[in-house]
């Protein structure tokens, strides 16, 4: 029963509002549409209106600092597992460098497998 009435309604929704565009959008076009043969009126000069006496002039509020997030406290030092990584990336982006350059890479090898075996290859020596 209430898919029923929920149809009826957007039906009827659809109906009344598809009945009230054409007009409105004659208007619009009536209103915003100027001959090609008659130019737009000039604009008038504006004169100014005298500012009432009464009004009680408006006191700037105070902006307040920005406090949208509390700024992070300093980095968390870094553990000595995430220092060794770091150690064996750099040491092995310096071989990478220089093995690239000599051209002893490999056929086929990307950073990704030279890191692997790398990474694998001084982590058994302790490093």
């Amino acid at each position: 029963m209430s898919l029923r009435i929920a149809f009826f309604c957007i039906a009827h929704f659809c109906v009344a509002l598809a009945a009230t565009l054409p007009t409105a959008f004659a208007a619009l076009a009536q209103a915003t549409a100027t001959p090609p043969t008659q130019t737009a009126p000039a604009a008038k000069p504006a004169t100014a209106a005298p500012a009432p006496t009464t009004a009680a002039p408006t006191a700037a509020k105070p902006v307040a600092p920005n406090t949208a997030a509390p700024k992070p406290a300093a980095a968390k030092p870094a553990t000595p597992g995430q220092t060794a990584a770091h150690q064996r990336q750099t040491a092995c982006g310096a071989e990478w460098r220089t093995a690239k350059d000599a051209g002893k890479v490999p056929a086929g090898q990307k950073w990704p497998q030279f890191w692997s075996a790398c990474n694998k290859r001084l982590k058994a020596q302790g490093k």
